[in-house]
């Protein structure tokens, strides 16, 4: 999750390239690594004030929105697998930026990722809540991407809303039946196929379950 140093940032500003998204499932096996190599994504962030240590952790869609360019840093995430899942990420793919730890969590919007994997600076700012003594500027832990607002969702999509889905999904079968949200609930930076992707995308134009 972005802290405010993403708000106070606004270093390089760099724009989205564009790029065509595979019709193929985008969980696709690297031959090299033998491992899932996924293209979308969702990230998690908190929306509603919350304060560590006196500092406000808030970073909405809202906020990524009122930055120049609309552009920042997400910094911040300090579990392994997240951090991985940040590494694979490529300039130009798509992620879901989705409201965690809030009345109603969701997905609120879609992001662009403009700058891959770099050091996340916060792991050795002593004043920032995510300081991380272990870490060192040799060898560093932490990583985090640029992403830049792409659009608001038509509509917003509830948690609610995919559980319903999701468990759909899983007892006669469909594109959610996996989906990490669900699966792997606790990680801020969650990987989706396009399948999955794509699906979300369509419950925009349609109805609320």
């Amino acid at each position: 999750m972005p802290s405010t140093s993403t708000r106070r940032q606004a270093a390089v500003i760099l724009s989205a390239a564009g790029r065509k998204r595979k019709a193929a499932n985008t969980a696709e096996v690297s031959e090299s690594a033998g491992s899932p190599v996924f293209t979308c994504w969702l990230m998690k962030s908190e929306p509603e004030s919350r304060f560590e240590n006196g500092i406000d952790v808030k970073f909405g869609i809202e906020d990524l929105k009122a930055l120049p360019n609309q552009t920042g840093c997400w910094d911040g995430v300090r579990n392994y697998q997240a951090r991985n899942f940040m590494r694979q990420m490529k300039e130009g793919q798509q992620a879901f930026f989705y409201h965690s730890n809030c009345k109603e969590p969701g997905i609120a919007g879609v992001m662009t990722i403009v700058k891959e994997a770099y050091v996340d600076h916060t792991q050795f700012d002593k004043k920032d809540v995510h300081y991380d003594a272990s870490s060192k500027p040799d060898n560093p832990k932490w990583s985090m991407v640029d992403v830049q607002f792409q659009r608001m969702m038509k509509r917003f999509l509830p948690l609610s809303e995919l559980k319903k889905y999701h468990l759909q999904h899983r007892a006669n079968g469909g594109p959610l039946k996996d989906m990490a949200l669900f699966t792997r609930a606790r990680l801020s930076v969650q990987p989706l196929t396009s399948e999955e992707f794509d699906f979300i995308l369509s419950l925009e134009d349609k109805e609320p379950l």
